[in-house]
């Protein structure tokens, strides 16, 4: 459209030109032939450019109206072509979120239906932590009693004796009362070794500073007490090596278990004094969390195991010797009744031959004078055998039997 009206712009003023031009020359004309004869060319020229403008107004408002009709249509067809590319693109997003409003409702109704029952797992375990701290405040009372500390050492040790498997293959007893030249000595645990030898244990491990550590918050009076805890650990460990329990039992290691029945009890001790464990074993008394306790009886037990495995060995190649000369013997009885039924059958056979060649003649001529009806049974002679054993087993069984 905006080509036409350029087309009809430039038309318009190719014919003003034209009209000017002409008027001009008449104009001209005129003025050579008759001076007098006047013609108005601006009024002309006015006319005519007032109606080319009002002609070019008019085909430019119908030109404007023209591209605003196609403008307006080209605008909805690129709306509704926007619309649905839109409407596709967001298609899977709508489905999506319908899917995420389904879960949230699912979720929300499963909420609402597991909500009592988490209130209610949340009262027990409410009521569980509170047992749990009244226990460990009546357990911490009751571990400030040396008697109860001794008790409850005593069954850490039983305890790691069953994990460890040691009840099956060593004897231990709790609470043993040996004499020495300085004395009756009492070690909590005497373990038995492969060799013969005991391994004494030890667990009274004095806890009365470490336990009021727990309870204080000040950090100089904690430090005090770990000291304090430390110091009666060396004191234990001095008494303990002059106890010399190794020197009860022959063949025994000579030291001595001390076994603190807490991890922590040891690793806060080791923090405040790292030399603790050197300065134990100069004196030789090993000192023994319950994991390296542990490690320790499984080690004896594994001793214990291999020993085992070797007395199994053994007897194993016992009673296989006895076994082989018990079948050697059964060989020999086998071998000595297959003879025996060989003989049997060649005496059988040899009587068969015998009745055969002297009786049956003889009956069967009773037969022929009338005497007797019935048919004499038919007797075969045994034709097989009983299967000879090898000469090397027979050697064997009559060896065995010699």
């Amino acid at each position: 459209m905006n080509i036409v009206l350029v087309s009809v712009v430039v038309a318009l003023a190719a014919v003003t030109g034209y009209l000017a031009s002409q008027l001009r020359r008449r104009a001209l004309d005129s003025s050579g032939l008759n001076t007098e004869v006047r013609v108005d060319t601006e009024g002309l020229v006015t006319a005519v450019k007032e109606a080319v403008d009002a002609r070019v107004g008019k085909a430019a408002q119908e030109a404007l109206k023209t591209n605003t009709e196609l403008a307006s249509r080209l605008i909805d067809e690129r709306s509704r072509t926007l619309e649905e590319q839109t409407r596709n693109l967001l298609q899977p997003v709508t489905e999506q979120m319908g899917q995420l409003k389904a879960s949230v409702g699912d979720l929300k109704s499963t909420y609402e239906k597991n909500k009592g029952s988490v209130d209610s797992l949340n009262e027990s375990l409410t009521q569980q932590i509170n047992e749990l701290t009244s226990h460990t405040g009546a357990l911490a009372g009751a571990l400030k009693s040396p008697s109860a500390r001794g008790a409850w050492g005593e069954n850490q040790l039983r305890n790691i004796i069953d994990l460890s498997g040691m009840a099956s293959y060593c004897d231990f007893s709790e609470q043993t009362t040996e004499t020495s030249d300085e004395g009756a000595l009492r070690p909590d645990l005497t373990v038995r070794l492969p060799n013969g030898a005991f391994l004494v244990v030890d667990s009274k491990v004095p806890l009365a500073a470490y336990l009021r550590m727990q309870e204080i918050d000040d950090t100089a009076a904690r430090e005090a007490e770990l000291k304090g805890h430390v110091k009666a650990m060396q004191n234990h460990v001095k008494a303990l090596a002059d106890k010399r329990y190794w020197a009860l039992f022959d063949d025994a290691p000579d030291f001595v278990v001390m076994f603190v029945p807490g991890e922590s009890f040891l690793a806060d001790a080791l923090r405040a004094e790292p030399a603790l464990v050197d300065e134990a074993m100069r004196q030789r008394v090993v000192i023994a969390s319950p994991m390296s306790l542990m490690a320790l009886l499984l080690t004896v037990a594994r001793g214990w195991q291999t020993t085992l495995v070797a007395e199994n060995a053994k007897k194993v190649e016992e009673h296989g010797r006895e076994l082989h000369r018990r079948v050697g013997t059964t060989l020999a009885a086998m071998a000595k009744t297959g003879r025996g039924l060989e003989t049997a059958t060649k005496a059988y056979n040899e009587m068969v031959g015998s009745v055969e060649s002297r009786m049956l003649p003889t009956l069967r001529r009773f037969s022929e004078l009338g005497v007797s009806g019935e048919e004499l049974p038919e007797v075969k002679p045994v034709e097989s055998s009983a299967r000879d054993l090898t000469p090397r087993e027979l050697d064997s069984g009559s060896e065995s039997t010699e």
